[in-house]
């Protein structure tokens, strides 16, 4: 269940094409794309198949549930300081809620594919250092082009949180 449930979210985020870095690619083409963009390749830190590695963090319900008022607002508004740092510094490639089914509260595709170092980056985070919420990690190898929605978010999003 639990597999097919991260097949699902990770669909939900991703665009075209996702593969998990252990699998193989087919044979690939040696021809280069008419729709090249060498300069915006380098800056998404795109390989050869405009790919890129990533850890993406499932955020889940954690041990400890902050009762509403001001300690759990000022929790989230520091989770969501942490979450806009973590995109200025490009080492956020994507974040938003889930459903909460099963416990599943969130999401965060970090750029780079070492769990360690993204453990690092999520434990600066207020709901995991106060317990609202626990962290499970996987290697994720998706399009580069994710790097580019931080970008690109300011210039759809009408409103701030």
């Amino acid at each position: 269940m639990q597999l097919t449930k991260l097949a699902m979210c990770a669909a939900m985020f991703f665009i075209g094409t996702c593969v998990q870095a252990q699998t193989s690619a087919p044979a690939a083409s040696n021809e280069v794309s008419p729709k090249f963009d060498a300069e915006l390749a380098k800056s998404a830190g795109a390989d050869d198949y405009g790919m890129k590695s990533y850890v993406m963090v499932v955020l889940k319900t954690g041990p400890k549930t902050m009762p509403k008022g001001p300690e759990r607002d000022a929790m989230f508004k520091g989770h969501f300081a942490n979450i806009k740092r973590l995109a200025s510094e490009k080492k956020l490639a994507v974040a938003g809620p889930l459903d909460g089914v099963d416990g599943w509260r969130g999401i965060f595709i970090l750029a780079g594919g070492d769990i360690e170092e993204a453990k690092k980056m999520v434990a600066t985070d207020p709901v995991i250092i106060n317990g609202e919420m626990v962290a499970e990690y996987h290697k994720l190898y998706s399009s580069a082009a994710l790097m580019l929605v931080n970008d690109n978010h300011e210039k759809v999003a009408k409103k701030s949180f």
